[in-house]
């Protein structure tokens, strides 16, 4: 997932609200996107407002999403005015209501295949009409709009089927936030499409049925009053919550890394990273600030595809940059299967990672020593479901792991074979307690799971689910089907444990 920058400036990211923000202009982008579409392997892009960054605040799938995608582009003027606030302003605002015209241009100049997925029909078929008279060479290899469900019931074999079939370069989603974000995260692997993005009411602007708002009032940062006089009624309850939200995880984000120059800004030399083979091994500076960033920016590339032990006993100031920093370098490492371990972390990085809700994105580990066994048990780790096959038990299905996009098929498959045995009036124990955090393709797995178990005339007790899990069980809407609200004889839930007995 990597590609070309070479001809790019050099500028550290920053951080808004625990999300790192590439800073891009409208111009980089579009470099990034041709790189992209070179490359042939499926990337995915996320153009973030306010509204996506405070519903990341409870919805740790989204939050996911946004530390993992491969490129992260600030489409809100009050997300440039909190980085200039930082210390370390993004050049410009890359919005996907600017973006996706000039995508559409650049497609019928280089003949790249576009598909439109979501919208209503009508809708779709007017954007996709006024677009095909503007730009005559353009290529739409396919448009859909599904019928309306809920993401887990969507049917997701005749969407994907679709969009194979029209072997596309760029994948266009319209189904809103958080939905779209889920949906690409879901599948994007699998299409190999290498440019997929979410667009939301884009679809509306390119149909006609809504304006921009004038240029004056989009440089001074107003667009959102000119689009709430179209909209009051399905925009003014979210605008109001969404600028009581922002507004106070700003006064956090600033409370927490302590302002910028509330210390007189020095340069700290970085020394170069040991190569321990399968890892890389950095000793961090006590502080990781923009000038510190800079440098770290030089260092980072030269560990290829191994892991990084950061020491870090000696952290004692963060601000917007050095966090993005550290939430990017995690980024790359896990597109290559490795991972970012913090090695002693100072008790001052500790608790700014938790308030900035990044503290679940990194592992922790008291020594060198440690940390490298971890990586390398990690490195050997292939047995992700486990069963109890003792006849004196209850049978049990116990799941190790992440459960995502990237490896639910296999899991599934293990699944599987374990509950072919199933017998009418069998009591059996789903136990998640090694479950960190699953996707909404994990969550369809175990739903799925569970699924069998019912029409096998079976019971389930659904054990020891993590926070995050359980997260993601109420954003997917599946308490009742897994939690047995409204059929306790057929699902029961044992124990959901607290924050405070996760570990």
């Amino acid at each position: 997932m990597m590609y070309n920058t070479e001809t790019m400036p050099r500028r550290a990211p920053v951080s808004v609200l625990g999300i790192p923000f590439d800073p891009v202009t409208t111009g980089e982008t579009i470099q990034r996107i041709e790189a992209m579409i070179a490359s042939g392997r499926p990337h995915y892009l996320v153009t973030a407002n306010v509204d996506f960054l405070v519903q990341a605040q409870t919805d740790i799938e989204l939050r996911r999403i946004l530390l993992d995608a491969d490129l992260v582009l600030c489409d809100g003027t009050p997300v440039v005015w909190a980085s200039k606030l930082f210390g370390n302003p993004l050049p410009e605002r890359v919005a996907g209501s600017d973006l996706v015209p000039d995508l559409i241009r650049l497609a019928a100049q280089k003949g790249y295949r576009l598909f439109f997925l979501g919208a209503a029909p009508e809708t779709a078929s007017k954007a996709i009409s006024r677009v095909r008279a503007q730009h005559p060479d353009l290529i739409i290899a396919g448009h859909y709009s599904p019928p309306y469900h809920q993401l887990l019931e969507m049917d997701h074999l005749e969407i994907r089927k679709r969009i194979l079939e029209a072997r596309a370069d760029i994948l266009l989603v319209c189904f809103g936030c958080p939905k779209q974000e889920k949906w690409i995260a879901m599948h994007y692997r699998e299409l190999g499409v290498p440019v997929a993005a979410g667009v939301g009411g884009t679809i509306d602007f390119l149909a006609g049925q809504l304006k921009r708002a004038p240029g004056w009032m989009q440089r001074i940062g107003a667009e959102w009053a000119y689009r709430l006089i179209q909209e009051p009624r399905r925009l003014f309850r979210r605008y109001a919550r969404d600028l009581g939200a922002f507004s106070f995880g700003i006064g956090v984000q600033w409370c927490t890394l302590r302002g910028f120059g509330s210390f007189p800004r020095q340069m700290v030399e970085v020394v170069g990273p040991e190569d321990h083979g399968v890892v890389m091994k950095l000793s961090l500076p006590p502080r990781l600030d923009l000038d510190t960033t800079l440098q770290l920016l030089e260092v980072a590339p030269a560990a290829g595809d191994r892991s990084w032990l950061l020491v870090a006993d000696r952290v004692t100031f963060v601000d917007s940059s050095g966090l993005a920093w550290l939430a990017m370098l995690q980024k790359k490492a896990r597109w290559c299967g490795r991972c970012v371990i913090l090695v002693s972390p100072s008790a001052a990085l500790i608790r700014i990672l938790r308030r900035m809700r990044l503290a679940e994105f990194f592992h922790t580990a008291p020594d060198v020593v440690s940390a490298m066994k971890w990586v390398e048990s990690q490195m050997c780790v292939e047995a992700v479901v486990v069963t109890c096959d003792d006849p004196g038990k209850q049978p049990e299905l116990r799941f190790r792991g992440e459960i995502t996009a990237a490896n639910a098929q296999p899991i599934w498959a293990q699944a599987q074979l374990h509950l072919s045995g199933l017998r009418t009036g069998q009591a059996w124990k789903f136990n998640l307690r090694e479950v960190p955090f699953i996707d909404s393709t994990g969550l369809t797995l175990v739903l799925r799971a569970a699924s069998a178990v019912r029409q096998a005339g079976a019971t389930l007790d659904l054990i020891g689910i993590q926070p995050a899990v359980l997260n993601v069980v109420r954003h997917g809407h599946a308490e009742e089907a897994l939690l047995g609200k409204r059929r306790p004889a057929t699902f029961r839930l044992a124990r959901v444990l607290s924050p405070a007995r996760a570990g």
